[in-house]
């Protein structure tokens, strides 16, 4: 798919991932609509990326995936005024770290699964339509390694991008048909809001070894990569493939490391207590 002049709707693009990838996709010269909720940040951007030089056009919509009237005036905004839709990337997305019976049940389990699960269903449910009036499209849902493994403080964060992995592999087998490419992107590490947000607290300090550590802009331009070349799904860097090959093949492995390495150690305290 030649990028330039295409109608590419981005959710989550006021910051990290989405902000990075909606700029790639200016610098491509796309007909860029900017979704998310900041609208000082998403205005900014579409300064930003009008300053180019590229060709590109804005559209900037606040909205709040978690509220389907939100996610329905973002597609009639777009058809508005750019009367078509070629790319959707499904990127909006937070995640809340903790034991599970420390996460609250609104605030962090429910929207969690409400933006992250529902907000991707709902947004593609309302593209969909277009796309195969059109016979023609690309939908990216932005995964994650958690999509592939689950781990500890992961409980909820895991569940909603496992969601995604098998709403898009279904949707990918409906929607081919039509001439509409499903593609699921999992980036492992990513230096983004995401760890400020998310509350991490870990007295063992694990973390993404820093050499495996990915940029916003490293994803974003993965994005309109399987954009421009469409692909079911691709781990990135390509080393966590590793990883999801362990899980998959060796998980009694993967168990006894994972609960000998970071789960006792974390709750060492609280074990004996109990």
């Amino acid at each position: 798919m030649d990028i330039k002049g295409r109608v590419v709707i981005v959710t989550g693009a006021s910051s990290g991932i989405g902000e990075a990838t909606a700029r790639e996709f200016g610098r491509q010269g796309a007909k860029v609509v900017l979704a998310a909720r900041r609208l000082d940040k998403l205005h900014a951007l579409a300064q930003e990326i009008k300053g180019m030089g590229s060709g590109a056009e804005t559209l900037v919509v606040q909205a709040d995936l978690s509220k389907l009237e939100d996610i329905q005036s973002l597609v009639a905004q777009t058809l508005e005024k750019f009367m078509r839709i070629d790319i959707l990337v499904n990127n909006a997305g937070f995640g809340r770290l903790d034991w599970l019976e420390n996460l609250d049940p609104v605030k962090d389990i429910q929207a969690q699964m409400d933006v992250n699960v529902m907000g991707v269903i709902q947004t593609t449910r309302q593209v969909l339509p277009l796309m195969i009036k059109q016979r023609s499209g690309s939908i990216i849902n932005m995964c994650s390694m958690a999509g592939l493994v689950g781990t500890p403080t992961y409980t909820i964060y895991a569940a909603s991008k496992h969601a995604v992995h098998g709403f898009s592999e279904a949707l990918r087998r409906e929607a081919k048909p039509w001439g509409i490419d499903v593609s699921l992107i999992y980036p492992g590490g990513v230096v983004t809001e995401f760890t400020r947000h998310a509350g991490i607290k870990r007295k063992t300090r694990a973390a993404t070894p820093k050499f495996m550590l990915l940029t916003a802009e490293q994803v974003g331009q993965a994005v309109v990569k399987l954009a421009r070349r469409p692909r079911r799904m691709w781990i990135i860097p390509w080393l966590w493939s590793v990883t999801a090959f362990m899980n998959k093949f060796m998980p009694g492995f993967v168990d006894y490391t994972t609960i000998t390495r970071f789960t006792i150690p974390e709750r060492e305290d609280e074990l004996k207590r109990n």
